[in-house]
C-alpha cells in the first residue's frame, strides 16, 4: 500500500476552486494559477494525496496560462486518460493514488525535451520548496532539482 492516500479529511479541507478542480474535473481559468509563474526550486505534489508530481527544473513557461511541465518526477504517479469531453480528443492527467484531476497533456512541448507539456491547474497542486523537501518525507527527489544559472 503506498503511502499516498485520499482521504474524506483533506478533501473537506480543499478550497472550492481546489475541489472543482481535482474532484469535478474543472479547469482553473487561464493565468490565475498560484504556481503559473513560480520560479523557486522544489517539488509540486497532488494536494489531495501528497504524491510527487513534478519538479521545478521540468517547469517552463509555455504561455499557455497553465503551469507547463515537461515530464512527471515518476511516470507512476501519473495516469494519462482519454478524455473526449467538450466536443474534442485530449489527453486527461490524473494523480495515480489521489486520482485528482490536474490538466491535460499534449505534443506541442520542447522537442529537445521529449517534446511534451504537460499542462497542468494549479489547484491541483502544491509545492515543497527544496529546502523543505527532507522535512516533508521528499528527500528522495532533491536530487531532480537543479539550479536554474
Amino acid at each position: 500500500m503506498s503511502k499516498y492516500q485520499k482521504s474524506a479529511e483533506v478533501i473537506s479541507g480543499l478550497s472550492a476552486e481546489q475541489f472543482r478542480v481535482t474532484q469535478e474535473n474543472g479547469t482553473e481559468r487561464p493565468g490565475t494559477g498560484e504556481w503559473l509563474n513560480n520560479t523557486s526550486l522544489g517539488i509540486y505534489v497532488d494536494i489531495v494525496s501528497g504524491e510527487p508530481l513534478f519538479a521545478s527544473s521540468a517547469k517552463y513557461e509555455s504561455g499557455c496560462g497553465w503551469p507547463s511541465f515537461t515530464k512527471p518526477i515518476e511516470a507512476v504517479n501519473v495516469n494519462e486518460i482519454t478524455d473526449t469531453s467538450h466536443g474534442m480528443s485530449r489527453t486527461e492527467v490524473r494523480s495515480a493514488y489521489g486520482d485528482s484531476h490536474l490538466g491535460h497533456v499534449f505534443t506541442d512541448g520542447p522537442k529537445d525535451k521529449g517534446g511534451l507539456r504537460y499542462c497542468i491547474n494549479s489547484a491541483s497542486l502544491r509545492f515543497v520548496a527544496k529546502n523543505d523537501m527532507s522535512s516533508q518525507g521528499y528527500e528522495a527527489y532533491i536530487d531532480q532539482i537543479e539550479e536554474i544559472l
